[in-house]
């Protein structure tokens, strides 16, 4: 095992036990287990935190997306533009929405959606754009929501890693229709399981999301339209909110590390990827490349430190989205990109000392390639 491992959830429990005790042991003499008052207070302590018009939570952040598509109109024959260097789930909620993925390729900079590549792949049958705010960085919205009007479709946008992060002074995932956010335990705010919610603009949208994650319900057996479940349980609520309190500071310890690792990082080898101006990005991950990616791995690996790639396979060569064709023969950026993009030790339980070690590590690995 690395003596700098990739994620350390052990560290960030072990800091919040006593907290996470009271809560659970609250929620477990409540006798309340789904969609309870833990839920509905995390809801709103949610929407105050992020400046959201309305907070559904569900079950993950893949059906926070696939809701989303649903709620905005989306549905079988539609097409739906997103970027194919993301987790596959992106493209699993658009299949689940009865949607095909169109995958586009990206900014050669930022990785993120490239505003010119979504709006040449728009046709008459695109219902949306999901626009993923990859590794916390926000994506260039203001260009893909002119897109969206001009063409009269909607937004739904993927901000699963981007947990308060803000494009011109707002919070990603309130500037489309709605935004989805997971909950996984390795997110900036992480559940103890599963768990995630979406950031709706709209109440009449937000009432609809609601019936949706519950079995298309407006009330108890009464069954309006075809819905799921979705619904997050009242423990991992009771964990989220204690986590919530702590993330301003531990989006301010994400700061000072990805702050530290560019400026140490500089000319040593490694391309790190570009921040938009007038963003404010909350550092999911810390990405850089290499020509020689692999070897890069195994020698950080020799030194003591964990690495993941993410992600190694695009979209558009993964088995899963083959029967949605036609998929694009190649889109460039991307693919080199996947073969050189490596994701640094970078979490608020990281101390300096390994930080150190962590920029110690890649300049000494860089420099032997």
């Amino acid at each position: 095992m690395p003596e700098i491992p990739f994620v350390d959830f052990k560290a960030r429990v072990a800091a919040l036990r006593d907290e996470l005790d009271e809560a659970m042991c609250r929620v477990v003499d409540s006798g309340w287990f789904i969609l309870g008052p833990e839920v509905e207070a995390f809801e709103q302590e949610l929407r105050a935190a992020f400046g959201a018009a309305e907070v559904v939570a569900v079950a993950n952040g893949t059906e926070a997306l696939q809701l989303g598509l649903v709620a905005a109109g989306v549905g079988p024959g539609d097409e739906v533009v997103t970027t194919s260097l993301t987790a596959a789930f992106t493209g699993l909620a658009i299949l689940s929405a009865g949607a095909r993925p169109v995958f586009v390729d990206v900014d050669p900079e930022t990785l993120n959606l490239d505003p010119s590549a979504v709006r040449s792949a728009i046709t008459p049958r695109t219902r949306a754009i999901v626009p993923v705010h990859l590794y916390g960085q926000p994506a260039d919205m203001d260009p893909i929501l002119a897109c969206a009007t001009e063409h009269g479709i909607a937004v739904v946008e993927d901000a699963c890693q981007a947990h308060g992060a803000t494009y011109k002074g707002r919070t990603v995932g309130t500037l489309g229709a709605c935004g989805a956010l997971s909950f996984y335990p390795t997110k900036n705010l992480g559940a103890l399981g599963d768990g995630g919610a979406l950031l709706v603009g709209e109440p009449d949208l937000a009432a609809r999301l609601r019936r949706l994650r519950n079995g298309g319900q407006s009330d108890r057996y009464h069954h309006d339209e075809p819905g799921i479940n979705s619904r997050l349980d009242e423990i991992q609520a009771a964990i989220l909110r204690v986590g919530l309190k702590h993330l301003p500071r531990w989006t301010e310890r994400r700061r000072e590390l990805a702050s530290f690792y560019r400026r140490e990082l500089e000319g040593v080898g490694v391309r790190l990827t570009a921040v938009l101006d007038e963003t404010q990005p909350v550092h999911h991950l810390f990405v850089v490349r290499h020509a020689r990616r692999d070897a890069l791995v195994a020698a950080l690996r020799e030194r003591g430190v964990g690495t993941l790639i993410h992600y190694p396979i695009p979209l558009h060569r993964q088995p899963a989205f083959a029967s949605q064709a036609p998929l694009p023969e190649t889109l460039p950026i991307v693919e080199k990109a996947a073969d050189e993009i490596l994701s640094l030790p970078l979490y608020p339980e990281l101390t300096d000392t390994q930080a150190e070690a962590v920029v110690a590590a890649v300049r000494d690995a860089a420099r032997a390639l």
